[in-house]
Order: C-alpha cells, then structure tokens, then sequence
C-alpha cells in the first residue's frame, strides 16, 4: 500500500516539475521585430508593393498574430494545467490586446478615412469588432482574433492595389494624432497602477480646471489607491506587453509618416518615446517581481516601469502638442 502511494506521489512530483518547465517557456516573452522588414518580407511573399500605410498595417497584424503563434499559442483563455494556473503571460497578452484594439479602432475611423462624411472601408468595419471579443471567451476568443487579421491582410492587400482607388491610408496629423491620444490615456493608466504598488494618497482632481465642472456623484476630496499585493506583477506583465506593442507601432508610424514628422519637425520627440519604450523592454533578471517601498533596500520593478512610462507619456503629449500646430 505504502510502495502505492509512493508511486503516485512520485507521478505527482513529476507532473509538478512538468508543468513548471512548460509554463516557464510559455512564459518567454516574445522578441521584438524589425518593422520596415518584416513588412518588405509580406510584400514579398504576397507580390505586394510598399504604400504609405503597408507597414503600420503589416505591423498590427504581425502583433496580433504574435498572440496567437508565440510559445504556448494564446494562454489568456484556456481552462487546463499548466496556463490555467498562470497570470503573468496572460496579463502581458492583454496589454498588447488593448494596444491592437486601439490601433484597429483608429484604422477603422481615421486612418482609412479622408474626412469625417467619408464611408467605413468594408474590411476595417468588420476587422475591429473581431478583437473586442472577451480576452477570456473560451474557446472563441483565438478564432475570432484569427478572424479579425484576415480581414485586416485583405485590407492591406487592397491598399497595395492601385487599383482599388476606395482602399486608402491617409498619413495626416490629425489622424495620427487622433491615435496619439488613446495611446496616451493607455500609459496614463498603466502608469498610475503601477505607482499604486507602494499605495499613495491621491487628491482629487477629477474637477480641476473648471469650478463649474461636474459630476455624476459625490467623490472623497482624498483617497488610498493602492495596488493589491496579489495583483503587483500582473499589472507589471500587462504593462510590458502594452508597451512592447505600442513600441513597434511607434516604429512602424515612423516610417509610414515621415513626411508628416519632417514637417512638423518631430521626429525627434517621436524616437525619444520610442527610446523611452525600449528601456521598458529590458531583461527582468529578478525571478519574482519585486515591491520595495521608495528608497527602501529592496527594489521596486512597479516604480521603475512607471518612470519609463511616465517619460513616454509625457513625450507622447508633447509630439501631440507639436502635430497640432499649423
């Protein structure tokens, strides 16, 4: 009975260490890429040109596509050991999402469209919903995500078309500007989440600005925001996803609208964000992510990132500021 039971546990043990070695190399995240590259390599295999819009187009669909063909495929849904189990993969899978439905919102209504009484390009409509489904439907969320990158490469392929004159991405200022501005809401968020790992007081200042201004119910002139302790790394994981998204975005909007930012002589506040996202990206040697209170003698990685993306947010306003001038 004895020599049973040890069996089983040994069978146990085993499992156990399995499991632990699948989820630590699904939980490599995944390499940056070349944008302008990987979009020549598209148009190569596909016998397509290089327009305006081809790489910001190429590069959306190859980051969500990364979701789904990364180690482990997409984790954020699935209902067995061992990625059940896991949160820091998927937290990071949703950071990114939230950039790719950013990006296919603004394609939808800005990008693809000359002026505010121009038609929705028929692919683009149906594209964006796609990526709106649930990160955690199961098993829908793969294949509806699936959906929306095929939508969004036949869109491509119609803008590379110089036939199909209906098929357009306009590179204006206004329009990147547009996106610009859900980008910096994202860093804003993210950023006081992850200031919140060491609690803070926070005064009101939903109001400011305005002493007519209102609201819909009475809010406490100070609170205690606060991340719980059992949260701390996913907003961290979700965070690094947001950011590694948004930063081959950025370089894939370099390219597309270099003439927009020549002109507006902004192409330095525009590489100075990205450089501010890179360091995001950098090697977290440290096995556990750790919650040290500000100068303390253990290291905060909460406050670290929300430096890095504090600095790119405050950038992301002032390119904003600099496309809206004449």
């Amino acid at each position: 009975m004895s020599q049973h039971k040890g069996k089983i546990a040994g069978i146990i043990v085993l499992l156990l260490i399995i499991f632990y070695a699948i989820a630590v190399y699904w939980s490599t995240e995944p390499s940056r890429f070349d944008v302008v590259a990987n979009a020549k390599e598209q148009a190569q295999l596909r016998n397509e040109k290089i327009v305006t819009g081809y790489v910001t187009t190429s590069t959306l669909i190859t980051v969500a596509n990364t979701l789904l063909d990364k180690p482990g495929g997409y984790l954020s849904n699935d209902v067995i050991p061992p990625s059940i189990i896991m949160d820091d993969m998927p937290a990071w899978e949703y950071g990114a999402l939230e950039m790719v439905r950013d990006l296919s919102l603004s394609m939808r209504k800005d990008f693809s469209r000359s002026q505010s009484q121009s038609t929705e390009h028929e692919a683009l409509k149906k594209a964006q919903p796609q990526f709106n489904i649930s990160s955690e439907a199961w098993p829908s969320a793969e294949g509806e995500y699936q959906k929306g990158i095929d939508y969004l490469m036949v869109y491509r392929g119609q803008i590379a078309n110089e036939h199909e004159r209906d098929s357009q991405f306009y590179a204006r200022a206004d329009n990147l500007r547009s996106w610009l501005k859900e980008a910096e809401k994202r860093l804003g968020s993210l950023s006081q989440r992850l200031s919140a790992s060491v609690g803070q007081e926070k005064v009101n200042t939903d109001l400011a600005g305005n002493s007519s201004n209102k609201q819909a119910t009475l809010a406490p002139l100070q609170q205690q925001v606060r991340t719980p302790w059992l949260e701390i790394d996913d907003v961290f994981y979700e965070s690094r996803g947001a950011t590694w998204a948004l930063l081959h975005f950025l370089q894939a909007i370099e390219y597309d609208f270099n003439d927009v930012l020549e002109k507006k002589n902004a192409r330095v506040s525009l590489q100075q964000i990205i450089r501010e996202l890179e360091a995001t990206q950098e090697t977290v040697w440290s096995p556990l992510i750790l919650n040290g209170n500000g100068f303390g003698y253990v290291a905060n990685h909460s406050l670290v990132m929300a430096n890095y993306i504090s600095r790119a947010n405050a950038a992301l306003i002032e390119l904003s500021e600099l496309l809206a001038q004449g």
